[in-house]
C-alpha cells in the first residue's frame, strides 16, 4: 500500500494518552521476580510485590535489614547483591536507590541458559570484529548477530533514530519464521516520550512473557500508595499494557532491549524478539547491556573519526573561498564566484545577499524570492540557520521547493541585511513503514490500542532535501566567524585610511587657507599699482603699454576672485555649523527678487513652487548654497530670450531640499562627475565668467550638512542642479529663523 505526504504530519492525536501514561510508577511488577521496598535508613519493609511465600519475605527482609550493602546513591545503576539461596531456590538479587526507597529485586538463577561466561566471549572475539569494521551499517549488523547469539531470541534488530524520532532498522539477524524488517521504519509514537526517557536511565529492558499477569505490590505503610513506588530503575517493572498488546500483534511474546546512547541522547536500541516466552539470566543480560555500551562507543567512535574527516575538508574549502577573496573590497560580491562556495555545503545553488543586492550561484529562487528569505532568516536572529524542511518554517518556500527544500543560512552583521545562503532541492523518496504508522484503533470504551498489521507499508516523502551535516552547520559557523575577522580587518584599514585622509584634508585645508588669504595683499598691490602708473604716466606711456597694463590689471583681478573662492571653500571645512530651521520660501523668494535686480533688462520667467520645504541648515550657508545654483541658472542661460527657470520643492525619504532647472546651455553628462570638482570647467572662461570653484562649495556645505548633491544635463537644452539635507523630526524643530539678508562677506560672486 503506498501514501503520499509530508513528512512531519502529524500522527493520529489520539495517541496522546499513551505519552501521559505513568508508567514509572505501575505499582506492579513482572511475575518472573519478586520487589522488596525498604526505608533506605533504617532499612524497615514498606512495601512488597505479591508473590512471595510468608517465611521467605521475612528472611529476605531480615536479611536485607542486617546484613551489610553496598553504598548505594539514588539514580546509580543497580548493584549486585550475588545468589541467595530462599525457599530451596537460587535467585539473583540486586539493589538500588531512589529518592524515597531502597529497592531490592530478585530474579530467579539461571545457570544453564548456554552461555558460558559471556564478557569474556564478547572482549575476546566480538570487540576485535567490532574494531575492524568499516561503516555503522557493518557494526550494527555485527552487533545483531553477537546479540542474538548471546541472547537466543529468535530476531535481533538494531536501529537509529532519525531527528524526527522515528525508528530506522539498520541490521537484523532472524531465524526461519520470522517477519523481516530490514530496511524498515517504525514511527515515532511506537515509543512515547516517557518511554526514550527511561531508555536513557535504564539501559536494558526485558520483558520475558506478553501474557504475563501483572503482580500488584502490597504497602506495609498505609500512607504508602504502591502507585507511589518510582520503578523506573527496577528490571521486574510492569509494563504499559498498550506495549504488550503492541507486541502480541506484532507476534511475539517476548522482547528484549539495549539502549544505543551517545553522548547523553538515545541514539538507538537493540531489539530482539522472541514468538515464545523466553528469560536470561543476570549473567547473560550483564554481557547485554556491555555489548549495548561497547556498540554505543564504537558508533561514536565512527561518527568522530567521519565529522573530523568531514570538517577537514570543509575546512579546506573554507581556506579556498578566504583564499579566493583576496584584497578586495567587495569582499560579499566575490564570494559569490568562488568555486568553492557550491561544493563546501554540497549545495545545488547559494546566494550572497548584501542588503537590497544579491548575487547568485547554480539554481536558486528568483532574487524577490531571495530576499524575503533573507529577511525572515535575519529575523530569527541566529547566526547560522539551517533545516531540511524550509516550508515547515517558512511557509512561502512551497513555492519553490523544487529548488530549495532545504536551506543553510550564515548572517553575517547584526545590524544590515548580509547572508549567504546554501539551497538543496527537494528529495522524493518511498519509506518503507512496518505497518502502517497513522492505523490506531480506538475501542468502545474509549481505550486506545496499538495497530494490528506490521505488513510493509510505503509513503512517499516529499518536501525534504538531504538533511545537513553537523559538520556543515559548525563549519559554516566557522566561515562565518572568518568573513567578519575580513569585514572587520577592512573595517580597521579603512579607519586608518580615513583618518589620515582627515588629518591631510586639515592640512590641505590650513595650507589652502593661508596661502589664499597671504596672496589677498599681493594681488591687491598688484593692481593698485598699474592704477598709479596709470594715473601718474599716462601721457608717457604707449597705447601698447596701457593695454598691457590693462590686461595685468584683469589678471591680478581674475587672481584676487580665485584667491577669495579658494579662502571662502577652505573655510567651508573649518567654520562650525550653526544649523537651526530655515525656511525656504522666503529664502528663495528674497534670492529670487536680489537677482532679478541685478540685471533688470534680462526677459526672465521665474517658475516657483507654492510652497518649500523648512531646512535645518546653518542659514548663511545654506543661502551661500542655494544663490549659487540660482545664479548659476542666470549666467548659463545667458542668450535665451526668454530665460526659464524653475525652481521646485524636493521631498523624498532621506530628506528635503531644492532643485533649480534652466533652458541654458546644458552639459554633456558624460562629465557630471567632474562638476563638484574644484577648478573644474565644462566651458571656456571666455563664454562664461567665473573661477570654478562655485559648485564645489556648494557639494562642500551640503555634505558637511549630511546631505547629497546631483545634477542633469542636455547639451543645448539646459541643466538640472539640485540638493537635499537630512530633516529632523517634527516635534525637535523650532521656529525657523529669518534668512539673511546678505551674504558673507566673503562669498564674491557666485559661479560654476
Amino acid at each position: 500500500m503506498t501514501s503520499t505526504s509530508g513528512l512531519a504530519q502529524a500522527l493520529d492525536p489520539d495517541l496522546a494518552s499513551c505519552h501521559a501514561e505513568p508508567i514509572r510508577v505501575p505499582g506492579a511488577i513482572q511475575p518472573h521476580g519478586r520487589l522488596l521496598v525498604l526505608d533506605p535508613s533504617a532499612r524497615q519493609l514498606q512495601a512488597f510485590s505479591d508473590n512471595w511465600q510468608a517465611d521467605e519475605l521475612t528472611a529476605a527482609a531480615t536479611r536485607l535489614a542486617a546484613g551489610p550493602l553496598p553504598a548505594l546513591v539514588p539514580g546509580a545503576a543497580p548493584a549486585s547483591l550475588g545468589a541467595w539461596n530462599l525457599g530451596g531456590k537460587p535467585w539473583d538479587v540486586s539493589a538500588h536507590r531512589t529518592d524515597q526507597h531502597l529497592l531490592a529485586e530478585f530474579e530467579p538463577a539461571s545457570p544453564a541458559d548456554g552461555n558460558a561466561a559471556p564478557i569474556y566471549s564478547l572482549t575476546r572475539i566480538f570487540l576485535p570484529r567490532l574494531h575492524g569494521a568499516d561503516s555503522i551499517e557493518q557494526l550494527a549488523q555485527l552487533a545483531a548477530t553477537e546479540m542474538k547469539r548471546l541472547s537466543g531470541f529468535g530476531r535481533c534488530l538494531v536501529y537509529r533514530f532519525d531527528e524526527a524520532g522515528h525508528g530506522q532498522v539498520l541490521a537484523e539477524e532472524l531465524d526461519p519464521g520470522y517477519d523481516s524488517y530490514a530496511g524498515h521504519h517504525f514511527p515515532a509514537d511506537d515509543i512515547p516520550q516517557q518511554a526514550r526517557a527511561l531508555y536513557l536511565l535504564n539501559h536494558f529492558r526485558l520483558i520475558a512473557n506478553a501474557n504475563y499477569t501483572p503482580v500488584p505490590l502490597r504497602s506495609e505503610d498505609r500512607t504508602l500508595a504502591p502507585s507511589g513506588i518510582d520503578l523506573s530503575q527496577a528490571q521486574l517493572r510492569s509494563v504499559s499494557p498498550v506495549h504488550l498488546e503492541y507486541m502480541r500483534n506484532m507476534g511475539t511474546l517476548a522482547s528484549m532491549s539495549v539502549s544505543i546512547v551517545i553522548e547523553g541522547r538515545l541514539w538507538g536500541l537493540v531489539s530482539c524478539h522472541n514468538h515464545a516466552p523466553r528469560f536470561i539470566g543476570a549473567s547473560t543480560r550483564l554481557a547485554c547491556e556491555h555489548l549495548g555500551q561497547l556498540l554505543a562507543l564504537q558508533i561514536q567512535s565512527k561518527q568522530a573519526t567521519g565529522q573530523v574527516a568531514e570538517q577537514l575538508g570543509l575546512r579546506q574549502l573554507t581556506l579556498d573561498m578566504v583564499a579566493h577573496l583576496g584584497d578586495s573590497d567587495e569582499t560579499l560580491a566575490l564570494l559569490a564566484k568562488a568555486p568553492a562556495l557550491l561544493r563546501f555545503a554540497r549545495a545545488s545553488g547559494a546566494a550572497v545577499v548584501r542588503d537590497d543586492e544579491v548575487w547568485s550561484a547554480g539554481e536558486v529562487p528568483s532574487v524577490p524570492d531571495i530576499q524575503a528569505l533573507a529577511a525572515w532568516v535575519a529575523g530569527q536572529q541566529v547566526e547560522v540557520f539551517h533545516t531540511s524542511q524550509l516550508a515547515l518554517h517558512y511557509a512561502p518556500a512551497q513555492g519553490f521547493q523544487g529548488i530549495a527544500a532545504g536551506v543553510l543560512a550564515v548572517s553575517i552583521s547584526q545590524v544590515h541585511r548580509h547572508l549567504i545562503l546554501w539551497f538543496r532541492p527537494e528529495i522524493v523518496k518511498t519509506v518503507t513503514w512496518a505497518g502502517n504508522p497513522r492505523k490506531t484503533l480506538l475501542a468502545a470504551d474509549g481505550r486506545i490500542h496499538p495497530r494490528l498489521s506490521f505488513e510493509s507499508w510505503q509513503e512517499r516523502i516529499r518536501g525534504a532535501s538531504l538533511p545537513w551535516s553537523a559538520a556543515e552547520v559548525g563549519v559554516a559557523g566557522e566561515l562565518r566567524q572568518a568573513l567578519i575577522g575580513i569585514v572587520l580587518r577592512r573595517a580597521e584599514e579603512f579607519a586608518d585610511v580615513a583618518h589620515e585622509l582627515t588629518r591631510v584634508n586639515k592640512e590641505l585645508e590650513a595650507f589652502s587657507y593661508t596661502v589664499s588669504h597671504d596672496l589677498r595683499a599681493p594681488m591687491r598691490h598688484i593692481a593698485g599699482y598699474v592704477d598709479l602708473v596709470v594715473d601718474l604716466e599716462k601721457k608717457a606711456l604707449s597705447e601698447r603699454a596701457l593695454r598691457y597694463l590693462g590686461n595685468v590689471k584683469d589678471a591680478a583681478a581674475y587672481a584676487g576672485q580665485l584667491v577669495d573662492a579658494l579662502l571662502d571653500f577652505s573655510r567651508m571645512g573649518r567654520a562650525a555649523l550653526k544649523q537651526r530651521p530655515v525656511d525656504m520660501q522666503v529664502l528663495v523668494q528674497d534670492l529670487v527678487r536680489e537677482l532679478s535686480r541685478q540685471e533688470p533688462q534680462r526677459h526672465v520667467q521665474w517658475a516657483l513652487d507654492d510652497s518649500y520645504p523648512v531646512l535645518f541648515a546653518d542659514p548663511f550657508l545654506l543661502q551661500m548654497a542655494t544663490r549659487n545654483y540660482l545664479a548659476n541658472a542666470l549666467k548659463y542661460a545667458r542668450g535665451r530670450d526668454p530665460v526659464r527657470i524653475a525652481v521646485r520643492a524636493i521631498r523624498r525619504p532621506e530628506g528635503d531640499g531644492i532643485e533649480v532647472e534652466d533652458n541654458g546651455v546644458g552639459f554633456n553628462m558624460e562629465y557630471v562627475g567632474k562638476l563638484f570638482g574644484v577648478f573644474q570647467r565644462l566651458h571656456q572662461a571666455e563664454e562664461f565668467e567665473g573661477t570654478g570653484i562655485g559648485l564645489a562649495i556648494v557639494k562642500r556645505i551640503v555634505e558637511r550638512h549630511g546631505g547629497s548633491v546631483w545634477a542633469s544635463g542636455t547639451p543645448d537644452q539646459g541643466a538640472r542642479f539640485g540638493f537635499t539635507l537630512p530633516r529632523v523630526a517634527p516635534e525637535t524643530t523650532p521656529t525657523p529663523t529669518p534668512t539673511p539678508t546678505s551674504p558673507p562677506s566673503s562669498a564674491g560672486a557666485p559661479d560654476a
